[in-house]
């Protein structure tokens, strides 16, 4: 029973790393520098997710918050892309 629960639960902490990974989303021809940005902040989460495995996620949470912190800068990227958007169309 113990290996069952142990298996859903890395299944779900699978699944949520999976549904917040950052991407590149912003259009790189119209906003290049943040388009960039974003493409360094996926790039840092590969490593750190690197870093994880290398350690078999032993790092007391501190490489898991510093990937959602990633996920939120991603966030913030796209909103200031479509922010500037929306000024150049007033």
């Amino acid at each position: 029973m113990r290996k069952l629960t142990a298996a859903f639960s890395i299944l779900a902490f699978c699944l949520i790393l999976t549904a917040q990974e950052p991407v590149v989303d912003i259009d790189k021809k119209i906003h290049p520098n943040l388009a960039e940005a974003q493409r360094l902040v996926v790039e840092a989460n590969h490593y750190v997710e690197l870093a994880q495995k290398d350690n078999r996620y032993d790092m007391k949470g501190h490489a898991e918050k510093a990937r959602d912190l990633l996920v939120q800068t991603n966030r913030e990227l796209k909103a200031a892309a479509e922010a500037a958007n929306a000024a150049m169309r007033k």
